[in-house]
């Protein structure tokens, strides 16, 4: 389990551009003339940024750095866990009604491949809708011990919905249908006049409780808010740690220099990519706690971004495995991508390496090493082999994954993401190509299509 920090014992995380110049890297880098362009254009991104936080808008942004809502958050999780012994915890909700909350739980050792099940409560993420998956997990659960949250912003989420159907049935037939207010809470947006809530519908007639989702916050940008900070209250996590993180980060967009500013760097380096046609933008992590990050950040990037022929396609990669499955595209193939490489400070963690055994394997160098020692000298090696190539790469390195550094991640790269898109003069915030086929499906699916 990951514990919190106040964020006075050490910063969060160092961020680093100079591999992506030319300047550094060569005529494949990122030229002067696009990287000054990119920070004049965030500059004045992060003026309108600045002016509409102080007007009262983007809400994210002053929830993110606020704490006045973590009393109730907290009390809404211990009343969740309460009314007996818990041993699984199901979210149902899909894009950013979980993927920020997945990669809350990834810090505490949750959801992270080859664990397999982790000391109860387990938990299940069910953001993707599978009949088959989930008809076999809600028939394997024990339901009587199982907590239940459904999140959905709008109330309307067709996934969501089907899903929270589905578990009201499963405890109808169980016999638990009269537990459902203490197995069950939901995330939804207030009721509004004239407007449908289909999972308020579903829920509060069985006495279901809800949080309000905050109406000026949309789903991919919400992890910061209750949608994320439920979850990993009930994982365990230290929440006021997650927004010290947070306001560490949102703090510094009062720097009067941008390029003082880390998210306004990030910003500006893939504006001066895009400038420079590069379309592809890869963030690689060297850590499995990181791997849900980079599925969150994947869907933040493309919702926000790719408007009205702009943007950039994100692409997410897990070092060091990805090394072995895409290195060779991306030192070898076109030349179209820009690299976030996300490094752990994990010189001499885990295992050590037996001498004689490394000697044995042919790897005497092996010897007296951790298995943290290859991690750390594989990602600085890819770091140097991108630039020795030619590809520009950012470097954004941890000293150490816990709350307060995930809290500044998540704020550092949901600045990045606004900063970028006003620069690009697209608006983050919308996402109009999405809709039609979210609206398609409900009308086949009442059809019988498919």
């Amino acid at each position: 389990m990951a514990h919190g920090h106040s964020g006075k014992d050490h910063k969060a995380y160092d961020q680093s551009i100079e591999l992506a110049l030319a300047s550094r890297v060569g005529g494949k880098g990122l030229p002067d003339t696009a990287i000054d362009a990119a920070f004049a254009a965030v500059g004045t991104a992060l003026g309108r940024v600045n002016k509409e936080v102080a007007a009262g808008g983007l809400p994210f942004i002053t929830v993110a750095a606020g704490a006045d809502d973590l009393p109730a958050i907290r009390e809404a999780a211990a009343r969740f866990l309460g009314n007996g012994p818990v041993t699984d915890i199901v979210f149902l909700g899909t894009g950013g009604s979980s993927l920020g909350a997945q990669a809350l739980a990834q810090i505490g050792f949750n959801q992270v491949a080859g664990l397999g099940r982790v000391d109860a409560p387990r938990l299940h993420f069910f953001d993707n809708l599978d009949p088959f998956t989930f008809d076999v997990t809600l028939a394997r659960l024990p339901l009587a011990t199982t907590r239940v949250l459904a999140v959905s912003k709008s109330g309307g989420t067709g996934e969501t919905l089907v899903q929270t159907i589905a578990v009201i049935t499963a405890l109808d037939k169980a016999g638990l249908r009269p537990r459902i207010s203490e197995l069950v809470l939901g995330i939804s947006e207030p009721r509004r006049e004239g407007k449908a809530n289909g999972l308020r519908d579903l829920l509060e007639p069985e006495g279901v409780s809800f949080l309000d989702h905050d109406t000026g916050i949309g789903g991919r940008y919400s992890v910061l808010s209750n949608v994320g900070l439920l979850p990993a209250a009930i994982a365990g996590l230290d929440i006021a740690a997650i927004r010290a993180g947070a306001k560490s980060v949102i703090d510094t967009l009062a720097a009067e220099d941008v390029r003082e500013i880390p998210a306004a760097t990030g910003a500006a380096v893939n504006v001066a990519a895009a400038l420079e046609g590069k379309g592809i933008t890869v963030l690689m992590a060297y850590t499995d706690r990181l791997e849900r990050f980079t599925k969150w950040w994947i869907q933040l990037w493309a919702e926000s971004l790719g408007k009205d022929g702009r943007g950039s396609q994100p692409v997410g990669a897990l070092g060091p495995v990805d090394q072995h499955s895409q290195q060779q595209l991306y030192l070898d193939g076109p030349d179209d991508k820009l690299f976030s490489v996300i490094t752990l400070d994990v010189k001499g963690a885990g295992p050590a390496i037996d001498a004689d055994l490394a000697a044995r394997a042919g790897q005497a160098g092996f010897g007296g090493k951790h298995v943290g020692d290859l991690v750390a000298a594989q990602g600085l090696a890819m770091i140097d082999t991108f630039a020795s190539n030619g590809r520009p790469v950012r470097q954004i390195r941890l000293s150490r994954l816990d709350e307060f550094s995930v809290g500044a991640l998540l704020a550092h790269f949901l600045l990045e993401t606004v900063l970028a898109g006003y620069a690009l003069g697209v608006d983050p915030f919308d996402q109009p190509a999405v809709e039609e086929a979210k609206i398609l499906a409900k009308q086949y699916l009442a059809e019988g299509k498919g």
